[in-house]
This record gives structure tokens, sequence and C-alpha cells, in this order.
């Protein structure tokens, strides 16, 4: 029996917001399990997607009779290197990991299932392991504050380092039980004690955040007049670098104080924003999967005006 086609998260209003149609070019940047690009196919629209990990290609095989679609395994942040500028009419960002990479224990990112210590999303670089077990105190401190912001960092940091002294760390729940231990237990909380470590975690191992700032450069770049791009986040870290990001290209950066001198203009935006502020799943969507509870999206359409250059 073949399985369900995935449905990601917030499908309606990403639909909504990038308008997929016959003649149009949309970068899935998140490929993932299809389920974006499944619909922007059957929407009749031309569709370029992204994604690091080389698993992903699995999900590819019954797509390709559906329209005019190609999969690269690499970053979106590298879309620059297979995308004419100015020459796409949206761009769909899913950040994070995927339901698939949670669901695989052996990938590591699950704290409820036991599986390696890895976390990487494509198969390169410094695992999780890695991390717990040979960084310095100080750098795990500032990872789990940054990434996780985790309060009691430096408690959980002083249980792993005295924990790892005797052996190392090799997989999942081996440190999410002893981040529980190091919290005082669970203590009837809802959410598992280690969740935050574990999400620092994977950020840093991935570099979630710098990619995120350069996928959207690289959207700004390549989107042309008109073009729509679709931003969907589920925690605080990646929605306020969507946020600023937007804002600031749509010129909407403040006004300050009126008693400090007057802001210089800057240059003209090159983003419209779509809507005043992130949409949020309806709570039939929660109720059909509670992984979507902390989405956000936000969306906004490219302008004519040249992209901002960043200054040296």
């Amino acid at each position: 029996m073949t399985a369900a086609p995935h449905i990601p998260v917030l499908l309606t209003e990403v639909l909504a917001a990038l308008e997929p149609r016959p003649g149009l070019v949309i970068v899935d940047g998140t490929f993932g399990a299809g389920g974006y690009t499944r619909a922007f196919l059957a929407a009749g629209a031309t569709v370029i997607a992204f994604d690091r990990d080389p698993s992903a290609a699995r999900f590819a095989a019954d797509l390709t009779g559906l329209g005019n679609f190609r999969l690269i395994c690499a970053p979106f942040s590298r879309m620059n290197d297979y995308v004419e500028p100015g020459s796409v009419d949206g761009v769909a960002l899913d950040i994070g990991v995927s339901s698939m990479q949670i669901d695989e224990a052996d990938r590591g990112f699950s704290l409820m299932r036991d599986g390696p210590l890895d976390m990487r999303m494509s198969s390169e670089g410094l695992a999780a392991s890695d991390l717990v077990n040979e960084a310095d105190p100080g750098e795990l401190v500032r990872i789990f504050r940054l990434y996780g912001e985790e309060r009691q960092a430096r408690r959980i940091v002083g249980a792993l380092v005295r924990r790892r002294e005797q052996a190392p760390f090799l997989r999942t729940l081996d440190l999410a039980e002893v981040v529980e231990k190091a919290l005082g237990g669970r203590r009837g909380a809802k959410v598992h004690p280690a969740t935050r470590v574990f999400q620092a975690l994977r950020i840093a191992v991935n570099e979630e955040l710098s990619e995120l700032e350069a996928g959207l450069l690289a959207a700004e770049r390549n989107l042309k007049a008109g073009g729509r791009l679709a931003v969907v986040s589920f925690h605080s870290l990646e929605d306020r670098i969507v946020k600023a990001f937007l804002n600031d290209r749509a010129g909407r950066q403040g006004e300050g104080s009126r008693h400090a001198p007057p802001r210089e203009s800057g240059p003209p935006p090159s983003f419209s924003l779509l809507q005043n502020r992130s949409q949020a799943p309806s709570e039939a969507e929660i109720a059909a999967n509670p992984r979507s509870r902390s989405a956000k999206l936000r969306a906004a359409a490219r302008t004519p005006a040249p992209i901002w250059r960043m200054a040296a």
C-alpha cells in the first residue's frame, strides 16, 4: 500500500501567499518529503527544490511525472549557484527539522527515540556528539543559552562535563536522561526538560540561523518583481530573524525617538509585506498535527527595487 502524501504545515496559507499556477517558477528551499513541491506542481507551476539531506531524494521519485521539477542536493542558501537572479516567481522556506528526520531514530534528532547522537541534516561536519563530548564548557553554555534559550545552561553543562569525563555521550536517550536529572526530573512538565538542549544542539550542528539569514538574502536576489516569499518557522529565534529581515526590507524599521536625530532614509524597499503579522495554524490543523502548534508564516512580495547591498 502506498503511504499517504505528507501534508506540510500551513499548506493552505503558503499556497495563498505564493499563488502557484502554470507559467510560474517556484523554489521550494526545504523539500523534505515533498509536500509543498507536490502542491506547487499540482497547481501547474515549475518547481526547483533544494534539500541538503541526501535522503530526501527518495521522496522525489513519484513527483517527476507531475510536472517540470528538479531536486538539487544543496542547502537553500546556495540557490544563487543554481538560479538566475530575478528569475523566480516564488520562494518557500520551511525552517528547521522535518517530521521525517524526527521520526527516524538513527538521525538522532528525537529525544524520545534512542539513536546515535548525530543531528546532522547532511552527512558533513561535526555531529552533536562531537559538541557534547569535546566543546569547551563555556561554548556549550553559550550554545544552550543562545540557541535553546535555556536558563539553566550552566547547571546542565556542569552535569554533562562531569559525566563525559567518565564516558562519552553517544546516544540520544543517554543525553536526555542526564539533562533531565540535572534539572531535577520532569515534575509533571508536559515538555521534556531536555527539549531546549536538543534544539540548541541541532541549530548549532546545522548552523541553521546563519543558513536562514543567507537564504533570505538569496531569495531577495532571485525573486523577480512581484515574486512572493513565504517562510514558515517553528520557534522564536527563527521568527525574529524573518520578521526583522522583512520589516527592514519593507522600510518598517521604526521612527526612533523624537528626542534623537532623525534617521537617514535607507534604500528603496525591496519587499512589501503581504500581512502585518505572522499567521498561525488553525485549531483544526493543530488538532490533526500537534507538531504544527508553534509554526508561524510570514510572507512578502518582491518590489522592483534593487537588492540591498550589505555594508562591508
